[in-house]
């Protein structure tokens, strides 16, 4: 098994990189079976995807396996956390304080795949200040310090629809490289900063779309 060297990042879509990250999921559950090693068919039966779409996949990024024994467990997993960049830890700001953010800093996944949330921030004076598990929840108006001072990387925005670009303006100006966003409307970042939105009313009203 050999890794190549990575391909230009605009040339992978992005739902390569997500059947990459349900691989990622499979080959964990696969090795707290106690399994050591896993064939392309077996990977994509459980991925929902075909052999030949698994190996293209993969051979994106290197040559991985062998003819006829299939992949190492243990080797393939280590590979796909590198190529997602789960080999190092990421540092995590949390902007807007409410009940999702609660939820959000509590999900241990982030922290277990290296997401570290290392900053809280708000604009309500009866949140700022409050205790996090050891975090005091900062004023947003020393987002923009702090962030730079700690060498903050990513930012996700949980504050209501009417703040969140102007957040994420912030955040770009602080020199956040990537941006998950909560707020419930479409933001716009210049070239060079990552964006993702999580909708959740969208993905509800798709799912009551096709159930009614």
């Amino acid at each position: 098994m050999t890794s190549g060297d990575a391909p230009e990042e605009g040339r992978i879509p992005d739902s390569t990189v997500r059947r990459i990250s349900g691989y990622l999921r499979i080959l964990e559950d696969l090795t707290a079976a106690g399994a050591r090693t896993v064939s392309s068919y077996e990977l994509a039966r459980r991925a929902g995807a075909t052999p030949a779409q698994v190996r293209k996949d993969l051979s994106l990024f290197g040559q991985f396996g062998k003819r006829g024994t299939g992949y190492h467990i243990g080797q393939l997993h280590d590979e796909v956390k590198k190529i997602l960049g789960l080999n190092r830890h990421w540092r995590v700001c949390l902007v807007g304080a409410g009940n999702l953010a609660h939820a959000l800093f509590a999900y241990r996944e982030f922290a277990r795949e290296g997401f570290q949330i290392e900053a809280i921030f708000d604009n309500d004076p009866e949140k700022i200040g409050q205790d996090w598990n050891g975090l005091s929840v900062l004023s947003v108006a020393r987002m923009v310090d702090q962030v730079r001072r700690r060498d903050l990387e990513i930012g996700l925005i949980t504050t209501p629809a009417a703040a969140a670009q102007e957040v994420a303006d912030s955040l770009v100006r602080a020199g956040v490289k990537g941006i998950l966003n909560f707020a419930p409307r479409k933001l716009f970042v210049p070239e060079g900063t990552r964006l993702r939105n999580v909708n959740l009313a969208i993905e509800l009203e798709s799912l009551s779309f096709f159930l009614k």
